[in-house]
């Protein structure tokens, strides 16, 4: 616990501390605190979201694999984890950040209840840093918004960006669990992202609900900014896919085309006969 404290608990408490002396508002500085951990998981979120690009980009291959092999559920399995592979693409990503999230929550419920003393007769003047200065610090952030009670508005409004987040992460168009000709990999995968889907909203609103309001005030910001994230990592995804349905139709156009000519071509042979 000592480790974790001090790698994740301390730094935490400092950071808030040394930003509430320059701006006195608890709120700014768990949002300052949030933005400052999405810059450091930066390049985790990135591989996670490129991760689920690229599941969107084979989803047409694992559609034709299911269809091909419908009838063959072992070989079907083999054939996608071998579209995986080959395009170095993971099925279970979406869990990445979630499993790192885990451990930065129970960090910044520990922060708060130190912070705002809930938990008696610990001195937060023993771990700051040398450069940082001790304060007093306010509950009420925005002037209205206790952050040591419970938010039922932060608490839905946090579940309704998890769940924005949530749909632009999860990849469209994946496999129901219950087909019968689905490989154990692909169920697996089709489960784990429909949970990411509803059960992170859902559990994001019982936290909200459960602990204090500086806790989803960090949630509700963190699920924001993944969203932007999210947003305009697939923004070139929705711009190609009207291009390749504009391509598919001009070809299937073009084969109607040909298939005419060909009849024109048959009756005039036979006219001429």
């Amino acid at each position: 616990m000592n480790i974790f404290n001090t790698v994740l608990v301390y730094p935490m408490i400092n950071f808030i501390t040394f930003f509430y002396d320059k701006i006195p508002d608890l709120g700014v500085a768990i949002i300052a605190l949030t933005v400052l951990i999405k810059l450091i998981l930066w390049p985790v979120n990135q591989k996670s979201i490129k991760a689920q690009k690229d599941m969107k980009k084979v989803q047409s291959k694992i559609n034709e694999i299911k269809e091909k092999y419908k009838d063959d559920p072992q070989k079907q399995s083999a054939e996608m984890m071998g579209v995986y592979k080959k395009e170095n693409v993971n099925p279970f990503s979406s869990c990445l950040t979630l499993l790192i999230q885990l451990p930065i929550l129970i960090a910044l419920f520990q922060t708060l209840r130190i912070i705002l003393g809930i938990n008696e007769g610990f001195d937060i003047n023993t771990i700051l840093y040398s450069f940082v200065n001790s304060v007093e610090f306010n509950p009420i952030a925005f002037g209205f918004l206790n952050l040591i009670e419970k938010s039922i508005w932060l608490a839905i409004l946090a579940g309704a960006f998890q769940f924005l987040q949530s749909k632009m992460l999860v990849t469209g168009n994946l496999p129901k669990a219950n087909e019968k000709n689905e490989g154990k990999d692909e169920k697996m995968a089709s489960v784990m992202n429909k949970q990411m889907l509803y059960f992170m909203p859902a559990l994001t609103v019982f936290i909200g609900l459960s602990f204090p309001a500086g806790l989803t005030l960090y949630w509700c910001v963190n699920s924001i900014i993944t969203a932007l994230q999210s947003f305009i990592a697939f923004l070139p995804l929705k711009k190609e896919k009207p291009v390749a349905i504009a391509n598919n139709k001009n070809n299937k156009e073009l084969e109607s085309e040909i298939i005419d000519a060909d009849i024109i071509e048959d009756d005039t042979d036979k006219d001429k006969k």
